[in-house]
Formats: structure tokens, sequence, C-alpha cells
């Protein structure tokens, strides 16, 4: 599995939510915190969240626009006060990822 071979040590319970599409998984032991979100609020399917979906250092991860979107759909309050930072870094990426 890929993520073993990204250093997370899974248990048979990890193992089985992520195949069974488990709609959270929150993995807190391994290089880094990761949260496997399956069906996030705020995103209405997978093949358009996918279309626009980036390529990172040969991961794929969701779209900046995406995670805004879904952090505004939870109405969660620590949503919402990570808003006005994923919104400065969309801004700043944009700016310095413009094609010239």
């Amino acid at each position: 599995m890929a993520l073993t071979d990204l250093g997370f040590p899974l248990t048979a319970e990890h193992r089985l939510d992520i195949e069974r599409g488990k709609d959270f998984v929150q993995l807190r032991y391994g290089p880094f915190d990761l949260a496997l979100v399956f069906a996030p609020d705020g995103i209405e399917t997978f093949t358009e969240a996918d279309r626009r979906a980036l390529t990172v250092d040969g991961m794929r991860v969701c779209h900046i626009d995406d995670i805004i979107r879904s952090k505004e759909a939870t109405g969660r309050v620590k949503d919402r006060e990570s808003l006005p930072r994923l919104k400065a870094f969309r801004d700043w990426w944009l700016k310095h990822n413009r094609a010239t």
C-alpha cells in the first residue's frame, strides 16, 4: 500500500477502513499527520474534484479551491478559523505560479 511506502504504520483496522472507503480516516503516526477524507463536504463528485486536482511531488492532491470550499461547507469553528490562512496561501500560490 502506498501509505506504508510513505512510512505510515497501518493497523488492520486502518487498512479495512481505507479499503472500504470510510468517510474519514485519521493517521497520526507516521512522517506527518494525514486525514483521508472519502466524502468531503462541499465537493459534489470525485470526478469533478479529480479534474481540478494537482500532482505535487508525485502525490495527487485536491485543488486549494476545493479544500476551501470543503472547509466552508462544514460549518465547524476550526474550519472557519483556517479559511483566512488557506485563502492567503491560495493567493500567494497563484501569484507565484502563473504562467509568464
